[in-house]
């Protein structure tokens, strides 16, 4: 997530801006929308005390089985597919029309921009889409200092993140 902040920030013409920054920032709490660990958990709870008003997912696993999560929201939202529309093949096909991918191929995504006083490129909202790239930013003494934060943040609260395989 910190990744992926940071490359948003510089394209909307922060390009200047350094990770070490926002990295120091987020283990701090700080940032303009709040210490992370708070947002978890609250839609975390609220997912726990009304699982029927709100789907706690988490992007690994939705990368991991993107057809699944698709059988998953259509169930949430009380539209699940009908047998019909599972041998259709309709839940992959969605996976696919809503992939990065897809979305990033878009001729309104690779054009113009967005804003009032920042100009972000459409294009900014889609970048990789893989799990893992922080490791190309952060180095491990950094990762492990981001995790124990998040750990102890988190710690009691039934949230936990688990090591997931690399996905490309």
């Amino acid at each position: 997530m910190l990744v992926s902040m940071w490359h948003f920030i510089r394209s909307g013409g922060a390009s200047d801006f350094p990770f070490s920054v926002l990295f120091e920032l987020a283990c701090q709490g700080q940032n303009m929308y709040g210490p992370i660990w708070d947002h978890l958990l609250g839609y975390w709870t609220a997912s726990r005390a009304s699982p029927d008003r709100v789907l706690f997912l988490r992007y690994e696993e939705m990368l991991a089985d993107p057809t699944g999560t698709v059988r998953e929201l259509a169930r949430f939202l009380g539209v699940a597919f009908t047998a019909a529309e599972e041998a259709a093949g309709s839940p992959a096909a969605i996976a696919e029309m809503c992939s990065i991918d897809t979305l990033r191929g878009l001729d309104v995504n690779k054009a113009g921009e967005t804003g009032l006083f920042f100009k972000w490129p459409h294009e900014s909202f889609f970048r990789k889409g893989v799990v893992g790239d922080w490791r190309n930013h952060m180095t491990p003494e950094m990762a492990r200092r981001i995790d124990a934060i998040v750990e102890d943040k988190l710690r009691g609260s039934g949230l936990t993140f688990t090591s997931i395989p690399t996905l490309t």
